[in-house]
Formats: C-alpha cells, sequence, structure tokens
C-alpha cells in the first residue's frame, strides 16, 4: 500500500486491518482492528488526524479528509461506501454513508428532499455489523492472506471453482430485510 509519511507523521494500521495496495495512506491516518481499506481508497492526513475506528469498511475510490480544525473521525462499524467523500465530520457507529455520498464539515445527514430521519435501528438490527463477523471484516481477515498479486490468465481453466461467499445483503425494508432481522433477533433472545 502506497503510505506516506507527512511532516514526520507516519499513519498507524492495526495488523488485523487490510489496506489494499492501491489504497493510500497520507500522514496522520490511524486505522483501528479488522478494518478493510479498498483500492482506490484515499485516506489523507495532510491537515488534520483522521481515525477509522475497528471493524469498519471503507470502500472503493473512498476519500476521507480531514481540516486543520477538526479530526475526521470515522466509528466502529461504519461503512463508506463506494465513491464517497468524507470530509472535516465525524460518522457514527455502524453508520452507513452510500455510494457516491458528500459529508462535509460538520454536516449532519439525513435522506430524501427534503432531508428527514427515514428510521432507526433496533440493537438486533445492527447484531450483524457490530459483532465484528459482518461481510466487511470477515474480508478483512481473509484479504490478510488470501489476497495476493498475480499474473492473469489468458482463457478461464476448465470447471473453474466459483467463491464461496458469505456476504449479507444490506436492505433497510422487504422480506429480505425482514428475515434477517426476525433471525438475528432470534440469536440475541438465544443469548
Amino acid at each position: 500500500m502506497p503510505c506516506y509519511a507527512y511532516q514526520g507523521i507516519v499513519p498507524v494500521v492495526d495488523p488485523s486491518s487490510y489496506v489494499h495496495p492501491l489504497a493510500s495512506l497520507i500522514g496522520d491516518v490511524i486505522v483501528g482492528p479488522g478494518c478493510f481499506i479498498a483500492p482506490g481508497a484515499s485516506l489523507r492526513g495532510d491537515f488534520g488526524r483522521i481515525v477509522v475506528e475497528g471493524d469498519s469498511s471503507i470502500q472503493d475510490s473512498v476519500t476521507v479528509h480531514a481540516n486543520s480544525n477538526r479530526d475526521t473521525v470515522i466509528r466502529r462499524g461504519a461503512t463508506i461506501a463506494h465513491g464517497a467523500i468524507i470530509h472535516g465530520c465525524e460518522i457514527g457507529e455502524n453508520s452507513l454513508i452510500g455510494m457516491n455520498a458528500v459529508v462535509l464539515d460538520d454536516a449532519v445527514i439525513g435522506a430524501e428532499n427534503p432531508a428527514k430521519v427515514v428510521r432507526s435501528f433496533e440493537p438486533h438490527q445492527v447484531t450483524w455489523r457490530n459483532d465484528g463477523q459482518g461481510e466487511y471484516q470477515r474480508l478483512a481477515r481473509e484479504a490478510l492472506t488470501g489476497i495476493v498479486e498475480v499474473t492473469p490468465l489468458p482463457t478461464p481453466e476448465p470447471d473453474r471453482r466459483r467463491l464461496a461467499s458469505e456476504a449479507i445483503a444490506v436492505r433497510l425494508s422487504g422480506r429480505t430485510a425482514a428475515a434477517r432481522e426476525a433471525r438475528a433477533a432470534q440469536t440475541n433472545e438465544q443469548e
């Protein structure tokens, strides 16, 4: 991974996190345990500190920047989806910032136009995200040894195997979400 010190401040990455070789970390960046930093992500701690707390996912082509007045903090279990821009703000625990979203200094996030709070989650609805077993937490663990640089094949091999995926579809409504929420609630009741 391109990792650059800035004014003598070197980025910090917990050894249990995965940072793709095409992501870049510059300056005062601190990545906690179990995080996944995808290809093309740019975390620029050249004006201020960036903190990515544990079990967070910074997906492809995300830009994270801080300003001199405020740290940028991404709290535990947050997912920053593909192409988002995060600047001089705090993203809450277990938050999901959508694809190509722009979150600027001191912003408050809503949905629709005009913006309004759509819904809040019950604790059992975020269990799959904050128990360290979510898809990007798993990917961070597997990527440490499972993603290796190779030369591409010219053609697919016969009987090419498929990936064994345990990915969880993220949906806020519908039968899939209802079934997942019911399973999570049942699991919590048993514990």
